[in-house]
């Protein structure tokens, strides 16, 4: 059972899309389609399989025979929490894991870089580098409740803040990012388990640093780049002309 961002184990957050990995666990494959959300609001059960957490069933979002996603509810408490499988009323094994307000974790490419966007949505990458002094956004999993904080299964449809804003760190290389440049930090409106990030770079800022992002003593792990084009402010004042 692993984070789906990044793969990493445990401990996870509420609100968090994980990944189990095993056999038998459902008929076939199957994703989310129009017809299987209804109200706005993930469905529990898909091709004949169920993730039960604590008694409850989960949002699911994919099925298969040796994979199922889900999604970690977002008022699950604190604490040792248990989840299995069931396939057509067949239960698998019970797994305990941790759950914990907020274990950040970025989403990334095969080659080591961090999942985030210019202002008008492409991609940033190394052939479309971020300028320093320029407005990024992003993407993470498993920053925990939010203010609202959804209802298990609903995918937001506006923003809302992460509750553990003033404890959120951003780090480019060592340094933490000015509080200030952290523009917004919260759900992703219209995606489940989602989170973004709106990020004021520094006007003086290296060649594809490391990317971070920790809240109190949970970090996402490190070795993760952030495709910048360093240069300082003159690149970012030609970026935004």
């Amino acid at each position: 059972m692993v984070n789906a961002s990044n793969y990493t184990p445990g401990p996870f957050a509420p609100n968090s899309i994980v990944s189990i990995f095993g056999s038998g666990m459902a008929r076939s494959s199957q994703g989310l389609t129009a017809d299987s959300i209804l109200n706005n609001t993930l469905p529990v059960e898909l091709n004949s399989t169920r993730v039960y957490v604590m008694g409850s069933p989960a949002p699911l979002l994919y099925v298969s025979e040796g994979q199922v996603n889900f999604l970690v509810p977002g008022n699950q408490l604190d604490g040792d929490v248990k989840i299995r499988v069931v396939r057509e009323g067949m239960t698998g094994p019970e797994i305990t894991v941790t759950l914990v307000d907020a274990v950040p974790a970025l989403f990334q490419t095969a080659a080591g870089y961090a999942i985030a966007a210019h202002l008008d949505n492409s991609l940033i990458a190394p052939g479309s580098p971020a300028l320093a002094g320029e407005t990024i956004v992003v993407y993470a999993c498993g920053l925990g409740r939010t203010l609202p904080n959804p209802a298990p299964g609903v995918i937001p449809q506006s923003a809302a803040l992460i509750q553990r804003l003033s404890d959120l760190k951003v780090y480019l290389g060592a340094t933490a990012a000015d509080p200030a440049s952290i523009l917004y930090a919260g759900v992703t409106p219209g995606s489940a388990g989602l989170y973004q990030i709106d990020l004021i770079l520094p006007a003086s800022l290296g060649t594809d640093p490391e990317i971070r992002v920790a809240i109190a003593d949970q970090s996402s792990p490190a070795g993760l780049k952030l495709a910048v084009q360093g240069g300082g402010a003159q690149l970012s004042a030609a970026r935004m002309r």
